[in-house]
């Protein structure tokens, strides 16, 4: 008699609060059930899932446990639901869902599942994108990705609907891969002063469409810098932007004790203020 599985084995069994989820979902798009959940398409819930997903990055950079499992709750919600649509249009199931992802896991984790050896964190993900290539040569990852698999990009398989700071991060990891990258961190940041000086002079030259598309490979250029610092972008410039807000509601502050609307002060009154506001 083969050993019971362990509470963390994928082949464990049960699950009543996940049956329930998934049972009360069926309820509420079947016959009798909620009018605006049964209106619902995979097109409709798209900005909800973008919603709840930010709302969950949110809760995380909050470090409040429990938000983030009232948020996870609502991101689950969001993969319950989409599995129920597919069961009824008899595409794919919940079940479905979870039994190729569990195949995926063990298959992109050799080392764990398998004989693979690794030497440490690097190796993992350098196995891991060697693997995602042979799944989608496979077809694995649908007949689109196959198809994309033939032409042989690097950067095939990376959404166009990323964040766009997200999207050049990746798009310049995949091409750094293949061996597309500067050699070192100086070489990144001198070509970030070369976008510079371009976007200076397109500006400077009044050229509309220019300037846009040199400000483009500034940002662009920009977002690569992040990759050779071992820093995250994303939560780099998340972590600017809520110190911004903190600092501007501090100016606010003062600029309301003074009594004056903050239009009012000149440049210089600003930056003192700005300043006083640290």
């Amino acid at each position: 008699m083969p050993d019971k599985p362990r509470r963390d084995d994928p082949r464990r069994g049960g699950r009543p609060a996940f049956d329930d989820l998934v049972a009360i979902m069926a309820r509420l798009r079947g016959p009798g059930g909620c009018p605006w959940d049964r209106e619902q398409t995979h097109a409709t819930l798209r900005p909800y899932l973008l919603e709840e997903t930010y709302e969950t990055l949110e809760a995380i950079d909050a470090g409040s446990p429990g938000w983030l499992r009232l948020e996870l709750g609502d991101l689950l919600l969001q993969v319950v639901f989409h599995a129920q649509m597919a069961g009824e249009a008899g595409t794919f199931t919940i079940d479905d869902v979870i039994a190729g992802l569990v195949e995926k896991l063990v298959r992109r984790h050799p080392h764990v599942f398998g004989s693979r050896q690794v030497s440490g964190s690097g190796e993992v993900l350098a196995n891991w994108e060697t693997i995602k290539e042979r799944e989608r040569a496979e077809g694995l990852h649908g007949p689109e990705e196959r198809a994309k698999s033939a032409g042989g990009s690097a950067l095939d398989g990376l959404p166009r609907t990323l964040p766009a700071l997200a999207l050049a991060q990746r798009l310049q990891e995949r091409a750094a891969g293949a061996g597309f990258t500067w050699p070192d961190l100086g070489a990144a940041a001198a070509k970030v002063r070369e976008e510079l000086a371009e976007l200076e002079a397109a500006a400077a030259d009044g050229h509309g469409a220019r300037t846009a598309e040199e400000l483009g490979d500034l940002l662009f250029t920009i977002a690569n810098l992040p990759r050779y610092l071992g820093l995250d972008g994303e939560q780099a410039l998340r972590d600017a932007c809520a110190k911004f807000r903190e600092r501007f509601a501090r100016l606010e502050q003062r600029a309301r004790a003074e009594g004056r609307p903050l239009r009012e002060y000149s440049a210089d009154e600003l930056l003192a203020l700005w300043r006083a506001a640290r």
